[in-house]
C-alpha cells in the first residue's frame, strides 16, 4: 500500500499542483484546505489517477481543528509519511505603513503558526515509523525581505525557514527530514491580493505551481537518507 500524505492549502495553486502530483506517483493524499468547494476540484483533477483522496476542510489557524483534521486524516489513511505544508497567505494593504493587525494575526497564523500546528500533529506518526519528509513551502521572501511581500509574509516565511531548521536540528535522529523550498514569484491566485495585480504579460514569466511542485518531488523522492535542506529556485 502507498503512503499516505498530507498537503495544505490543497484548494489551488502549489498545494493544489503538489496533490495533483503526488496523486500521480500513487501516493494516498490528504487535501486540506478551508474551501470545500477549492479541494473538491482538486480531488475531481486527481480522481484518475490517485489510490485514495481524503478531502479535509479545516482553518489551520485553528489548533483544535488541526488536532481534529488529524485525527480524521490517521483513521482513514493511517500513520503519515509526508506532510507538505503548502498553505499560505497575504493582505493588499500590507506596509508597514497600513498593516492592520487584523491582517497581521491572519497572515501569521495561517503562513507560520499553522505550519507549525501540523507539524505537531504529524510527528508522533513520523516517530512511530522512524521515517517521515516535511516539506515548508517558503518564499525567497524567506531570504530577503522586499516591500513588495511586506512586513508580516516576510517575518512568517523567515519563521518557517527556521522552523524547517529546527526540525532538522531535532529530529534527524529519529529519521524525519524537513526540506524548505524557496520560490520567487509564482503565478497563483495569491498575486490577486497584491496591492497592484501584475499584469498577464508579467505573470507569463513567473514560475508556475506545477514547477514548484517538481521541487518537492525532488526532495520526497531522493533517498530517505538524504536532505534537500534548503532548495531556492526563481524564474529565469
Amino acid at each position: 500500500m502507498s503512503n499516505p500524505a498530507v498537503v495544505t492549502g490543497a484548494g489551488s495553486g502549489v498545494g493544489r499542483a503538489v496533490a495533483l502530483r503526488l496523486a500521480r506517483e500513487g501516493w494516498r493524499v490528504a487535501l486540506v484546505g478551508r474551501h470545500v468547494e477549492t479541494l473538491t476540484e482538486t480531488a475531481r483533477l486527481a480522481a484518475e489517477q490517485a489510490q485514495q483522496l481524503v478531502s479535509v476542510p479545516c482553518d489551520i489557524r485553528d489548533a483544535a481543528a488541526v488536532a481534529r483534521m488529524a485525527e480524521r486524516v490517521r483513521a482513514e489513511l493511517g500513520d503519515v509519511a509526508l506532510l507538505v505544508n503548502a498553505a499560505g497567505t497575504n493582505a493588499p494593504r500590507r506596509s508597514l505603513a497600513e498593516l492592520s493587525l487584523f491582517d497581521y494575526q491572519d497572515l501569521l497564523g495561517t503562513n507560520l503558526h499553522g505550519a507549525f500546528y501540523c507539524v505537531q500533529a504529524f510527528l508522533p506518526d513520523m516517530r512511530r515509523r522512524g521515517t517521515g519528509t516535511i516539506v515548508n513551502i517558503v518564499s525567497d521572501a524567506g531570504k530577503q525581505a522586499s516591500p513588495k511581500a511586506g512586513p508580516a509574509y516576510v517575518m512568517s516565511k523567515f519563521g518557517l525557514a527556521g522552523l524547517t531548521q529546527s526540525i532538522n536540528a531535532e529530529e534527524r535522529a529519529h529519521g524525519i527530514r524537513a526540506c524548505a523550498i524557496f520560490p520567487g514569484d509564482i503565478d497563483t491566485p495569491l498575486l490577486d491580493k497584491r496591492p497592484q495585480p501584475p499584469p498577464a504579460e508579467a505573470r507569463a514569466r513567473m514560475l508556475r505551481p506545477e514547477d514548484v511542485a517538481e521541487c518537492v518531488w525532488l526532495c520526497v523522492s531522493l533517498p530517505a537518507h538524504a536532505v534537500v535542506e534548503e532548495l531556492v529556485i526563481r524564474p529565469r
